[in-house]
Parts: C-alpha cells; sequence; structure tokens
C-alpha cells in the first residue's frame, strides 16, 4: 500500500520538493530521471545561453578541448558496446536485443557529453525509461562512477610525471558573462519559462509534421540553440532561466525511485558498471592522448573532461577551486554547448547502432 496516494497531489509536490532540496544541500550535482514530460520543458531553459558565435570563437581552445572529450565519450561508447553483449539488459521494456544495445549506446553517450537533462531526453526516445529497474540501476551506476571520475580527473594535474608533459597554463582572470548583472526577478523567471514551453510546444509541432517522434529533443534542442545564437540579446534578458532549470531539474529527478526494483537492479548493474569503467577509460586516454597532441593544458583538458562527464555546473566549480579563474567561465559555456549536442549525439548514436 502506497503510503501516499497518487491522487494527492499536493502532498507528492510537497515530497518531491523536500527530496529536491535535501539534494541541494548534500551538493549532489548528477541525479537521472525517468519523467521526461517535465524534462522537455527544463531542456530548453539550460539552452538560453547557448550563443554558439560566443562559444566557438571566443572560447576556442576550450571548446576544442571539450570537442575532444565528446570524441573520447563516442569512441569510448563504441569500444564497450563492442566488447560487452548487452541486448539483454533491459528487462521489462519491450524493446529487440540490438534496438536495446543500441539504446543503451545513445543513453551513455548523450549523458558523457551532455549530462543528465540528455539523459533523461534519451531514455524517451530509446524507450528504456519504460523500465524503471534497468533506468534505475543505469542511474544508479552513472551517478557513482561520474563521482568518482571527477575525483580522478581532480588528481591529474598535481600528478607531476604527467603534468609535465603537457604545456603549462597560465593562470588568467575570470571574465563575466554578463556584466550588467541584471537582477532575476518574478517577471523573467515567468518570462523565461513561457519561452521555454513555447520552443517545447513549437518542436512538437515540427516533430509532427516529420512523423520521426524519435527525433523530438533534437527538434527542441536545435530550435533554441538558433535562436540563442542569432537573438542573444533578447535570450540575455530571460534571466534565472539556466537557475529555474536547475531547481526544476532536481525536483524531477528526485521521482527516480518511483518503481524500481532493487532485485532487478543489483542483478544488472555489475555490466554496467564494466560498460562505463571501458567507456571512461577510453575517454579519458583520447581526452589525454589528442589533447597533448593539440598542445592544449591539462587543466583546459580536465575542466573540458568534467563539463562533458559531469556538465555545466561542476565544471566552472572544480576550475575556481583549482585557482584557474580564466577557465571558469569558458567551462560553463562548455557545458551549456554539452546541452546542446549530448541529445543530438546521442540520437545519432542510437539511429547508427539500430540499423547495424
Amino acid at each position: 500500500m502506497a503510503l501516499i496516494s497518487p491522487d494527492n497531489d499536493l502532498a507528492l509536490m510537497a515530497v518531491l520538493f523536500v527530496i529536491a532540496g535535501v539534494a541541494f544541500l548534500a551538493e549532489r550535482t548528477r541525479i537521472g530521471s525517468h519523467l521526461t514530460g517535465a524534462v522537455i520543458a527544463i531542456l530548453p531553459l539550460f539552452l538560453f545561453k547557448a550563443d554558439l558565435r560566443h562559444m566557438l570563437f571566443e572560447t576556442t581552445r576550450m571548446t576544442g578541448a571539450f570537442l575532444i572529450a565528446s570524441a573520447g565519450t563516442v569512441i569510448g561508447v563504441v569500444v564497450a558496446v563492442s566488447l560487452l553483449d548487452l541486448g539483454n539488459l533491459a528487462t521489462a521494456a519491450d524493446i529487440e536485443p540490438a534496438l536495446r544495445e543500441a539504446g543503451i549506446a545513445g543513453l551513455f553517450t548523450s549523458t558523457y557529453i551532455g549530462g543528465s537533462v540528455n539523459y533523461a531526453a534519451l531514455g524517451e526516445i530509446t524507450g528504456l525509461s519504460k523500465d524503471a529497474s534497468f533506468f534505475s540501476a543505469a542511474t544508479a551506476t552513472d551517478n557513482l562512477f561520474s563521482a568518482v571520475f571527477l575525483g580522478v580527473i581532480a588528481m591529474l594535474p598535481g600528478w607531476n610525471w604527467l603534468a609535465s608533459r603537457f604545456s603549462r597554463h597560465e593562470h588568467g582572470e575570470e571574465q563575466s558573462i554578463d556584466s550588467r548583472a541584471e537582477p532575476i526577478t518574478a517577471m523573467s523567471l515567468t518570462l523565461a519559462m513561457a519561452t521555454a514551453i513555447s520552443f517545447v510546444a513549437i518542436g512538437d509541432f515540427i516533430t509532427a509534421l516529420s512523423g520521426m517522434p524519435s527525433l523530438r529533443y533534437a527538434v527542441i534542442t536545435i530550435l533554441v540553440v538558433t535562436a540563442a545564437t542569432a537573438f542573444p540579446g533578447l535570450m540575455a534578458r530571460l534571466h534565472g532561466g539556466f537557475e529555474l532549470g536547475v531547481g526544476l531539474a532536481f525536483v524531477f529527478f528526485a521521482a527516480i525511485a518511483a518503481g524500481a526494483n532493487l532485485v532487478a537492479m543489483i542483478q544488472i548493474a555489475p555490466l554496467l558498471i564494466v560498460l562505463v569503467l571501458i567507456l571512461l577509460s577510453v575517454h579519458l586516454a583520447v581526452l589525454l592522448g589528442v589533447g597533448r597532441l593539440f598542445r592544449l593544458t591539462l587543466p583546459e583538458l580536465v575542466t573540458a573532461s568534467n563539463a562533458a562527464v559531469l556538465g555545466a555546473t561542476t565544471a566552472p566549480a572544480l576550475a575556481a577551486a583549482k585557482g584557474w579563474h580564466d577557465l571558469v567561465t569558458p567551462g560553463v559555456l562548455v557545458g551549456v554547448l554539452g546541452y546542446a549536442l549530448g541529445t543530438v549525439i546521442g540520437t545519432a548514436v542510437f539511429h547508427v547502432f539500430g540499423l547495424m
């Protein structure tokens, strides 16, 4: 018997907000979700600052480092999926084994390029979010090893043998993304949410016309990024949109445990652990090898990898903690670039593996 009736909307909302508040207090920066209806409105909120001209031309070195990190993720996924038999991992979803494997490939590609929002999007696109036990196990594995990976990359610059093989990083001062720093108001938050929902409605209309529902998130992403690039001044007025997205994400991600089967999670997790270990190992090898070839510094590569694997919130935090003040803002920007690219690349990987 459920402690709270499914019809008791206010009680359920209160519980979710309390859990989200506890998550903020505990500084939990990575968590998945299978409630995709809410995520489609949250996704545009993260993308309002995704001006590609700013990211690609004003943070060229960091963008290059991030693209290398993203390539490392894709290569890591290809290697892991090639070595492992993942077709039978999703236990409840009515999906053919080949498509399950393709779905898992797209799922982990998206989360290690763009983070949890992209992860939730690919969960719906691939159909894997229908399997609560699998999705919970995948989320738990993702969260655990993301935290471990953050600890590993944070220690790399202090490893003298490794650091000596990279170009020296000259620390600069942080540049503010928006020097106007206008306050967040009730009006700006309302306009941000209204704009986000409008983008979703337009994206759904276009997707319906195309007859390809699996492209839903990719279409919405392209719409928002195009608007942010074409009208940066207008989108910049939506103050608090990003912060609102973060807050709402924690609220909805707090419901991840609903319907989870603990026994199935324990049975599924070991192979997922191997998958993530292979993926992140290849990601790191590609990052360091190619990054050194292009004479990128270790702090640049670490910040870019952090932005890809954990997202835009932890990348600037690590850069600030390490004293890499010139990488704080670029860390945010490439993290936002990851939000823009993660769903698109994850969807592409899913379709490519689905055809094999």
